[in-house]
């Protein structure tokens, strides 16, 4: 894997500036996986938002489809 300078100048910058704000707090920094876990947990949850919000519509969709059926109220 090749990084490239800049990319790992940002990372070492964020690192540093999480590492400052854990201690800031009086708080232990996360380690690796407690990161990964993290990172996961939050694209998990950006795919359960995506669901919900795909569901909404479609909960729209069928509502207004079911008020245009002949007979209906």
């Amino acid at each position: 894997m090749l990084l490239r300078a800049g990319m790992l100048s940002v990372w070492v910058k964020d690192e540093r500036r999480r590492i400052a704000a854990a201690e800031s707090h009086g708080e232990n920094p996360l380690e690796a996986a407690e990161r990964d876990e993290l990172l996961r947990l939050r694209r998990q949850v950006a795919e359960l938002e995506k669901d919900n919000a795909f569901l909404v519509k479609a909960s729209a969709y069928f509502a207004a489809m079911q008020k245009n059926r002949p007979g209906s109220l």
